[in-house]
This record gives structure tokens, sequence and C-alpha cells, in this order.
């Protein structure tokens, strides 16, 4: 009888975690207040919390640096999503909300990290299609580097509804309620999970609620504001200005838009988009990217987006816990507005995580 794991959260990392999970053979079940459906239904200020849904959702290669090596793990973990969404696209673009396309990086103030990345060394990092970019490319003076890329973007909730389909027809169970605590999962009777039998056991619970169980003082909320326009963009352009500010699209394809960002906000609740926000990123990004106006010379807004992106002082939180007299937990939470470009290798971690547990156990 395969081992059952209990995955807390349908976002990207619960549902990346959740399928991985059955790929090395484990019966999973989802348990998740929230659940993927189409952007369109979904209701912006009930369920601001469920983050995927607003998220830009594309890959920005961010190098490590070269001397301290500081966000090697990070980069691992988007080398690892890199080669699964390629190879997701390959077998289901039609269905997959996945999209391969350009990443353009102009920087005001470039780092080390940008500055060392020459051809050689884009090679050696493994990052497909690099070129640094000549001067007669960059938007404005202020721009001091550039260059671009070959990268990926997703329609995020076309994307996380094909998660769960694949999820469901491979046999996985959802079951629709929040939890306060993985405690609260052990103790669940096994009918409340979709067997028959009470004597079935759960194995592992997987942390995958985005902020925790509310007891990680270093999680905190991060604020984001994007403008979903219907103008198409040929590439996600991100600009990094020198007073720290951003501005970005993300091409969400599949009929859905552009997302228009580069605004954070931590320790932000504010659940209702600003009109002042909105028209900062709409002027800043026209400016960055002007192809994006079209032959209208102008933004089609369809909707304002806010969402809270769940945000860990020190990173995300990767680690296994036996939380005593009960089981064991493998935490999976606080990847920032990180989630989808991470969520390959951060379910890849969970994964090995889970299974040295189960190992050390059986002996």
């Amino acid at each position: 009888m395969s081992k059952h794991i209990v995955v807390i959260g349908a976002g990207v990392i619960g549902l990346s975690s959740a399928l991985l999970l059955q790929e090395h053979g484990y019966t999973v079940t989802i348990i998740a207040r929230d659940l993927p459906a189409p952007f369109e239904t979904i209701d912006p200020q009930a369920q601001i919390n469920y983050t995927s849904p607003w998220g830009g959702a594309h890959n920005r290669w961010i190098p490590p640096n070269v001397t301290t090596g500081e966000n090697a793990r990070e980069y691992a973990f988007s080398q690892v999503t890199y080669a699964r969404m390629s190879a997701l696209d390959k077998s289901d673009h039609a269905t997959s909300g996945i999209t391969f396309m350009k990443g353009i990086e102009y920087l005001e103030a470039p780092p080390p990290d940008y500055i060392s990345l020459t051809a050689d060394r884009a090679s050696e990092l493994n990052m497909p299609g690099f070129r640094v970019l000549e001067p007669s490319e960059f938007p404005d003076d202020r721009v001091k580097w550039g260059c671009e890329y070959d990268t990926w973007c997703v329609n995020p909730m076309v994307y996380c509804c094909f998660l769960l389909r694949r999820f469901t027809i491979r046999g996985g169970r959802l079951r629709k309620r929040s939890l306060r605590a993985a405690a609260e999962v052990f103790s669940l009777p096994a009918s409340e999970l979709g067997f028959a039998d009470d004597s079935t056991k759960i194995d592992a619970v997987v942390n995958a609620t985005g902020i925790g169980f509310g007891d990680d003082l270093d999680v905190f909320v991060t604020r984001g504001q994007m403008c979903l326009v219907a103008n198409a963009c040929d590439a996600t352009v991100t600009r990094q200005n020198a007073d720290g500010s951003w501005s970005y699209c993300v091409p969400r394809g599949f009929d859905g838009g552009t997302a228009i960002g580069g605004n954070r906000e931590p320790d932000n609740w504010a659940v209702r988009p600003s009109a002042e926000v909105r028209e900062t990123i709409l002027r800043n990004f026209a400016a960055a990217y002007p192809s994006i106006l079209g032959k209208e010379g102008e933004l089609s807004v369809i909707a304002d987006i806010v969402g809270r992106r769940p945000t860990r002082k020190g990173g995300p939180r990767l680690e296994g816990e036996v939380v005593k007299g009960e089981g064991f937990v493998f935490h999976a939470y606080g990847l920032g507005g990180r989630g989808f470009e991470l969520s390959w290798g951060a379910a890849q971690e969970v994964v090995e995580g889970v299974q040295q547990y189960l190992e050390e156990r059986a002996v």
C-alpha cells in the first residue's frame, strides 16, 4: 500500500508538490480553503489571500552572486522549474497556460552580478538565448545595462487549473476546508479525506499554505498592485531603476492580456486598488517599452489586480519537522513573489524531504 501524504494549500507550490509526490508513487490528498478557478470568476477581495491567481507569473533569470554564491539555491530551483515548464509546454501547450518568449532586462544601476554576465558566464549558468543589449537598444540614456534571454510566462489560473486537472485525473483527492495547524490534519478521520477505511493513516503532511500556520514571526505580507491590459506584448520586460523602484510586464497568453506592475508594499493590507498607483505603473512601463502601446498609442485597461505575496525574512522555509505526538510535516512556504518561477524546484525539495523521513522511519 502506498504512503498517504496530505498537502495543505492549492497554490502553485501545493499543486506542484502534490503532482510530484504522485509521480513518486504516493497517494495524495489536497486540503485547501481556496482552489483554482478561472481568473474572471474569482472574487478579488474575498480571495485576496489566495496568492497564485494574482501573480504576474514569469521567470526572470536572477544570477547567483559571483563572490558569495547568494541566491544559488533559488537559481537552481529556477533551473529545475524551467526544465519542467519546457517539458509541459512541449507535451500540453494547448492547455497548460505556458508561453515561451524573450525576457528583457533594463538596469539603471546594474550590480556586479549582472555586469559580469558575459555570454560565457551565461552559458555556465545554463541561461538560454542570453545576449547583452547594445546601448542603442535601451529605451533612454538612464539605462546603463541590459540583456535578453529565453524564458517563460504563464496565465496563472489557466496553469493552476491545468495542474489541478492533472492531479485529480491521476487519482488525487480534494477537500475544501481551512486548517490552522498540521495537528488538525493528523486528527482528521480517514473518511474526511476520501477514504472508506478509517484505519487509513496519514504518513506525512506538506505545509504549502503560503504563510505557514500563523506561528512563524518571520512571515510578512507584501502587497502588490498590477494592472491587466488588453494590449499584447512580445516579451516579458523588467526595468530596475536607480532609486530602487521597478517596472515590468508579464504577457499572460491564452487570451489573458498583459499584466503590468512595479509595486511592492511590505505590511500593507489594503484590499482596494489605488488609482494613483495604477497611473504610475502604466506610465512608467509605457516609457520603458513603448511598443506595447501599439498602433492606438494607448493602453486598454481590463482590470486592477491586488495581491498579497507571502514573504519571509531570510527566504522561504523548506524544511521538515516532527510535530510531537502527531507526525512529520514538511514546510514549503514564504516564497514571496517567486512562487511560480521556483515552484518545481521547491516541489523537488518537498519530495526529497518526505522520502528521507519515510525511509529513515522504516529503518
